[in-house]
């Protein structure tokens, strides 16, 4: 089996992701084999999908895209980001709402 989803170290969250530049809209598809897969409507060109996939993350972690930085995969469609200053759980929380909360969260 792979490596899981969330894997803190030392300096925050290791978040392995798989990016679908070209959509038609921003949005987290789900998990699939330990790896978040999520749509974005920016071109793999000239690093914009790159940009957006950080700017979106930010917005769904309600924190500073300064906090999320690119570790691997700047030129590839799988890619692994180290989201600071949250904890794995804090992070499946803030992506998956109402999860494993008892509520009825709306996605």
């Amino acid at each position: 089996m792979g490596t899981p989803l969330f894997q803190e170290d030392g300096e925050g969250v290791l978040l392995r992701l798989r990016v679908q530049p070209g959509a038609s809209r921003n949005e987290v598809i789900g998990v699939v084999d330990g790896v978040l897969r999520i749509r974005l409507t920016a071109r793999p060109l000239q690093g914009a999908a790159n940009q957006q996939c950080l700017q979106f993350l930010s917005k769904k972690l309600h924190i500073a895209k300064s906090r999320i930085i690119m570790v691997a995969g700047e030129r590839s469609r799988e890619k692994i980001v180290r989201v600071g200053g949250l904890t794995g759980e804090q992070v499946r929380q803030a992506l998956f709402p109402g999860s494993g909360s008892g509520t009825n969260g709306k996605r």
